[in-house]
């Protein structure tokens, strides 16, 4: 049972009755990140989804997470490109009390000055982090290459000097512009009634206020550039990026399939190829992301840097064939159960519905139909994943990114 509401002043709500469970999943969705800052800004989106924590006027930081930890709840959030979320989780019987307090942080924080002096230590150990991962360096660098310094080329972390020189009042401003009531959806998934939470919506988020949202344009421009960054460990890390759809076109579940044949677990090409049977790379797959403009299809590998060019060459070798042969009727099969098993298995997940249907709601103003995703995904065919293989995988088009103790960069 799904139920949606808008309240008076816009805010979104919608709820998904999951009967026979004992817990629900409750998120604020946000229609912002890495994708929407401009060069002052950028990191801010993650910096104020890390400061919202730190306290309200009625309670500290600890004192936050000690009243969640006291009904057994559990809190947390994410920044992505074009999304934030704060989420918690909590027995049914604690909903009333989880709600309450998860929207005292994200109405009511004050982002206190010795909090956020505290906090952006924090976040630049999670920069530096993030310079000695190298798989997640190279796929930044990555979405560099092919997206340039702005929108989806940004780190979400955003550069150590930006957050060193963040302060209340920029904080503040940019909360004001984008967190308006028309971009925010409160999603709850689980054993609730749907009277419950839209009562607890209108009471914590009914008196927002906010000027009307209007939405930054974004400029996309697809970049085919190679970024190599040398450093003295042991294996070499190399990622290929190609163009591929935005997350509303008819061909995504198509493309889906094909990902999942191509790189999407032990029996795809890529892993039986350059790991089973070449011995190449202990870590090779694939995986695309969708946004609203465009999209992209990744392929990464981490090998020995002796064999980073060889193991790259036998990707490549392995992308070609799959342009020029297709997939067979087993791999398609195979592939679309795959999918399907997947959207079945995410129905019983709380956490899994109330991004799933938090997220249509707020970049579609739509409910999620899972009917009419299983029914899109049944009604592909081989020909149809024949048909996007050819389109995703255009070399003249794509992007790199190596990262290594190498002399030159990988190419493809």
């Amino acid at each position: 049972m799904v139920t949606t509401t808008t309240l008076s002043n816009g805010v979104r709500v919608i709820t998904k009755r999951m009967e026979g469970l004992l817990s629900v999943t409750m998120g604020v969705l946000v229609g912002t990140g890495a994708a929407f800052e401009r060069d002052e800004e950028d990191g801010i989106s993650h910096f104020i989804e890390h400061m919202q924590f730190k306290g309200t006027d009625k309670f500290s930081a600890f004192e936050l997470s000690d009243a969640f930890d006291a009904i057994g709840a559990q809190v947390n959030a994410f920044t992505g490109k074009d999304l934030t979320c704060y989420y918690a989780k909590s027995t049914s019987d604690h909903a009333r009390e989880a709600f309450s307090l998860l929207s005292e942080l994200f109405l009511r924080s004050t982002f206190p000055e010795e909090e956020m002096a505290r906090e952006k230590g924090v976040v630049l150990e999670e920069i530096g982090m993030d310079e000695d991962t190298p798989e997640d360096l190279c796929l930044d660098l990555l979405s560099r290459a092919a997206f340039g310094n702005d929108n989806y080329g940004r780190n979400i972390l955003g550069p150590a000097e930006n957050v060193k020189g963040f302060t209340r009042e920029m904080l503040f401003a940019y909360k004001k512009e984008r967190y308006c009531p028309g971009n925010i959806v409160i999603s709850f998934a689980g054993n609730i009634e749907p009277a419950l939470a839209e009562e607890l919506a209108e009471k914590e988020f009914g008196a927002l206020t906010g000027e009307k949202f209007a939405e930054r344009e974004k400029k996309i421009v697809r970049r085919t550039e190679s970024i190599f960054r040398q450093k003295p460990i042991e294996q070499a890390h190399f990622a290929f990026g190609f163009p591929s759809v935005a997350r509303d076109s008819d061909s995504l579940a198509a493309v889906q399939v094909m990902n999942t044949v191509l790189g999407g677990g032990m029996s795809s090409r890529l892993f039986k190829r350059v790991r089973e049977e070449l011995g190449l790379a202990y870590s090779v797959y694939s995986y695309t992301s969708h946004y609203r403009e465009t999209g992209m299809l990744t392929v990464y590998a981490g090998v020995n840097p002796k064999k980073a060019q060889e193991a790259a060459d036998a990707v490549r070798a392995v992308l070609e064939q799959f342009k020029k042969e297709g997939v067979t009727e087993e791999e398609f099969l195979r592939g679309r159960e795959t999918m399907k098993a997947g959207n079945i298995f995410s129905q019983e997940n709380t956490s899994s519905q109330m991004l799933v249907y938090g997220k249509q709601m707020l970049y579609k103003n739509e409910v999620y139909d899972f009917e009419k995703r299983m029914a899109e995904i049944s009604a592909l065919t081989r020909d149809d994943v024949m048909r996007v293989i050819a389109e995703n995988l255009d070399f003249s088009a794509a992007a790199s990114a190596s990262v290594g103790n190498l002399k030159a960069p990988v190419s493809l």
